[in-house]
């Protein structure tokens, strides 16, 4: 029997909110790939839709634990990074990947600070300029529509967008450093909504959606970035991986509107964890 493939996940971990490390080690840990854990900080619950949440910083603590880690010997298959508390962790990070990065690690950032047009809260544009640096040292980046606006210090802009618009948009998203990015809410018309992948060297888009669900579900992002993941550690390439993220977290949506649940609770993603593992098996 192969070994499993090792992720290290750097996010942080909200109690309550389903998001960060506790969508992406059940998602990628269902991939059938080791999900091993970094926390950047913990939360009571995550910061959208809830007031007067707890905020512990965990940044002395990344420095410490990464150089275990490399003491101990320990390899990384991909890194994946998302929230990240502070300025300083965006430097720290950078860092670690280069402490442990190899011609064959994946190296994948979700820059997740921003949506529907607005930062989260705790977060300045300084972050936003630190959040584009930490993209160049990516192999795949993974920003939605707000956060790839910021980046590129461009107008944000809801609504449709043009395949010719989508384009221009991720050419100028590589031009930050990584090879491919994977752009998250796009969406054609008023009833698609989805996602769309571009590799950089090879100058190939694709495009791919699923029927809206109407609404806003917090950690929607998470779900979809650690769907992704967990299938490009199984060996998926960039455009079927990113097609297995939309309908799965489409799915996982859907259940939630369904089932009406809390938007700021989070998706549903534990009801698809199984259909989504035996993919891989």
């Amino acid at each position: 029997m192969n070994p499993l493939k090792r992720v290290a996940a750097i996010h942080d971990i909200s109690g309550v909110g389903k998001c960060s490390l506790t969508v992406a080690l059940p998602i990628i840990s269902a991939a059938g790939v080791e999900c091993s854990v970094m926390p950047t900080a913990v939360l009571s619950t995550h910061t959208g839709g809830f007031n007067n949440f707890t905020f512990r910083d965990l940044t002395d603590d990344m420095y410490p634990i990464a150089k275990h880690w490399q003491s101990e010997g320990i390899h990384f298959d991909a890194f994946y990074s998302g929230y990240l508390g502070s300025l300083g962790q965006i430097d720290i990070v950078r860092d670690i990947f280069e402490m442990f990065r190899t011609p064959d690690t994946l190296v994948v950032v979700d820059p997740a600070m921003a949506d529907n047009g607005s930062l989260y809260s705790l977060f300045t544009f300084d972050h936003v300029k630190g959040m584009a640096k930490l993209c160049a040292h990516a192999d795949i980046i993974v920003p939605n529509r707000t956060e790839a606006a910021f980046m590129l210090d461009r107008e944000y802009r809801d609504g449709p967008m043009t395949k010719e618009e989508t384009l221009k948009l991720l050419k100028a998203l590589a031009e930050l450093g990584s090879k491919k990015v994977v752009l998250t809410g796009v969406a054609f018309g008023k009833d698609d909504l989805g996602a769309a992948c571009y590799d950089s060297r090879t100058g190939m888009a694709e495009y791919l959606s699923s029927e809206r669900v109407p609404g806003q579900y917090h950690g929607s992002g998470d779900v979809f970035a650690s769907l992704l993941v967990g299938a490009l550690l199984r060996g998926k390439p960039l455009p079927e991986a990113a097609k297995i993220a939309v309908d799965f977290s489409q799915a996982a949506i859907l259940l939630s509107a369904r089932d009406k649940t809390e938007p700021r609770m989070g998706v549903r993603y534990e009801s698809i964890l199984a259909e989504y593992g035996m993919l891989f098996h």
